[in-house]
């Protein structure tokens, strides 16, 4: 599966994977001791939903489109409005025209005492990337294999922090390479947050790779999937997921009021469903 991320921008995977780190990003925000957030996969930053990528596929409409102005209950609404709050801050004339990736979305929920390491292998996506973030000494974008980030840049001087798997899923081997990462970073760093992204695409993958990590040895694996239309008969994105490594104790809960109303808004078909699984415990 080929995810490149200029023709998926603010998609239905988007809402739900940066709703999940601004979560994450949330609760970490409640002490005042500085943290870091690690980005493996960064991207741009930021997306034209203007560009000619973007608007081949249309898919923001499908996901962001319906969100930004939907009516929710108030206990979703306050649990999704920083999230928000990180897109309307890219369109302050309303509507979405600009959407941010996920260094960009940290970035606006970190506070002055917060690092962000944004790594990025293509070398034209890194340009990009540093010219974004010039001048932010906050920020340290690097043009590095994510994958090799796993083991030099842990465990984090702040000894505090999120480390965000998303890869683009371009090559074959990507769930092998998502639980031997983990597993890798986890001996370095056990006390860190991870949160590890998936394309609900390949069912069959999808079931090794769960049971991959539940023998993996890595405990507190907390997995969230959101489907937005049942199995297609055609290889097809039909939901996605994350797998997050030493959850907060207050994510379950909050996952639990958020879910329910992003699926009312952004499912397309039925039978979809969203589920929380705990594939390792304590």
């Amino acid at each position: 599966m080929n995810y490149r991320h200029a023709y998926h921008a603010g998609n239905f995977a988007d809402v739900v994977k940066h709703v999940v780190l601004s979560l994450l990003l949330d609760y970490l925000k409640q002490k005042d001791k500085a943290f870091r957030v690690i980005d493996t996969h960064a991207g741009i930053g930021r997306y034209d939903l203007s560009s000619t990528e973007a608007q081949k596929t249309g898919e923001w409409q499908g996901g962001i489109g319906r969100l930004i102005d939907a009516s929710l209950d108030k206990s979703a609404a306050v649990l999704l409005a920083p999230y928000l709050e990180a897109v309307r801050s890219l369109n302050p004339d309303g509507g979405v025209k600009k959407y941010p990736g996920s260094p960009l979305v940290a970035r606006h929920l970190m506070r002055k005492q917060d690092r962000l390491s944004a790594i990025e292998l293509h070398g034209d996506d890194a340009a990009r990337l540093k010219t974004l973030f010039a001048g932010d000494f906050q920020t340290r974008v690097i043009e590095l294999d994510g994958w090799l980030a796993l083991g030099a840049h842990l465990p984090p001087k702040e000894k505090r922090g999120l480390v965000l798997i998303d890869p683009p899923f371009e090559q074959a081997g990507e769930f092998d390479r998502l639980v031997d990462g983990m597993q890798r970073a986890h001996k370095r760093w056990p006390g860190g947050i991870y949160a590890l992204w998936y394309p609900i695409k390949d069912r069959k993958a999808i079931i090794a790779f769960r049971k991959a990590l539940k023998q993996s040895g890595v405990p507190k694996l907390l997995d969230i999937e959101f489907e937005i239309r049942p199995a297609s008969r055609e290889p097809s994105l039909d939901g996605s997921g994350m797998v997050v490594v030493n959850p907060p104790f207050t994510l379950e809960r909050d996952l639990r009021i958020v879910l329910p109303a992003l699926h009312r808004l952004l499912a397309v078909e039925k039978p979809a469903h969203w589920s929380l699984e705990w594939l390792a415990g304590e």
